[in-house]
C-alpha cells in the first residue's frame, strides 16, 4: 500500500542517570536530537514534533528549524507524554503517530515508515511495533533484551524479559543453566528455536493513546516493567513485524556516545 499520512513525535528529556543532557550531546558537529530529527524527516512523515519539558532542548531544536511541544514534567511514562502532544496538536482519533526515541541517531527512516504502514493496513491493531531475530544465547537469556512472541496473524501474544519461547527439551534440567540434562554446556541457541527481540519503536492510533492514559497500570506491566503490557492487558492488539532494516542500538551510556562519535566522524 502507499505510505499513509502519519506524524512523528520524538520525546527528549534532559535528565538521564547515565548520561545527563543526552539529547544535546554533540555527535560529529550536530546535537543528537538534530540527528534523530533529520532521520525522521526522511521517513516522509506529515509533521514532526520534539516533545520535551526542558527549555535548553527547546532552544536547540528551534535553532535548527524543528518544531517543539513543551510537555508536563510530571508524566510517569513516555506514552503519557505522547498523548499530551497529540492532544495539543488536535489530531483526530484515526491519526497515526510514530514514537521515535530521541537517543537513536542512526534509526533508519524506512523503519519509521514501516511501522506506520503496518498499522494502517492492520485495522484490528491499535499499535504496531517491530522485532528482529535473536541469534545469540546471551541475548536470549538477558533480561534487558525484551522478547516478543506473536501469533500467525502477526499480533503479539506476549512481551517478556524472560527467555520466550522456552525450549523445554533443550534446557530441561535439575541444574542451573547453561547446562542441559546431560550436563553439557549450552553455548548456542538450540537449533530450531525461533526467538525475537522487541525493537522499541511504536506506531499508535490516537484513539488508543486517549484510552491508554485512562487505564491504571496493569499487574503484568508492573511485574515486567514493560509499558506495552498495559495495552495487551486491556484487550487491545499490537502488530509485530520483522524490521525491514537493521536498527542500530541507541545511546544509553558514555561508551555508546563515543562509539557513535567515532562512527559518524569517520563518515
Amino acid at each position: 500500500m502507499n505510505t499513509p499520512e502519519f506524524y512523528v513525535v520524538i520525546p527528549a528529556r534532559y535528565a538521564s542517570t547515565r548520561l545527563p543532557g543526552k539529547p544535546l550531546c554533540d555527535i560529529a558537529g550536530k546535537p543528537m536530537i538534530q540527528r534523530v530529527y533529520e532521520r525522521a524527516v526522511e521517513s516522509g512523515a506529515k509533521r514532526l514534533v520534539v516533545a520535551t519539558d526542558d527549555e535548553r532542548i527547546k532552544s536547540v531544536v528551534e535553532s535548527f528549524g524543528g518544531e517543539v511541544c513543551m510537555t508536563s514534567p510530571e508524566h510517569e511514562s513516555g506514552t503519557d507524554r505522547l498523548q499530551e502532544v497529540v492532544s495539543r496538536l488536535s489530531l483526530t482519533e484515526e491519526s497515526i503517530v510514530v514514537n521515535v526515541q530521541g537517543d537513536e541517531p542512526l534509526i533508519p527512516p524506512e523503519v519509521i515508515r514501516q511501522v506506520a504502514v503496518n498499522l494502517a493496513k492492520t485495522p484490528e491493531a491499535s499499535v504496531a511495533t517491530l522485532s528482529e531475530p535473536i541469534t545469540e544465547l546471551a541475548s536470549f537469556l538477558d533480561p534487558n533484551v525484551v522478547k516478543v512472541v506473536s501469533n500467525a496473524s502477526g499480533l503479539a501474544c506476549y512481551f517478556s524479559r524472560a527467555p520466550i519461547p522456552w525450549p523445554r527439551e533443550d534446557f530441561a534440567s535439575e541444574v542451573s543453566l547453561p547446562f542441559n540434562t546431560n550436563n553439557r554446556v549450552i553455548s548456542e541457541m538450540p537449533e530450531g528455536v525461533s526467538a525475537s527481540r522487541h525493537i522499541g519503536i511504536y506506531a499508535y492510533r490516537v484513539a488508543l493513546l486517549n484510552r491508554f492514559v485512562q487505564w491504571p497500570q496493569a499487574a503484568l506491566e508492573t511485574t515486567e516493567k514493560l509499558e506495552q503490557l498495559r495495552v495487551l492487558a486491556n484487550g487491545e492488539s499490537i502488530h509485530v513485524a520483522p524490521a525491514c532494516e537493521e536498527v542500530p542500538g541507541g545511546v544509553d551510556t558514555p561508551e555508546d556516545l563515543e562509539r557513535l562519535r567515532q562512527l559518524l566522524g569517520e563518515k
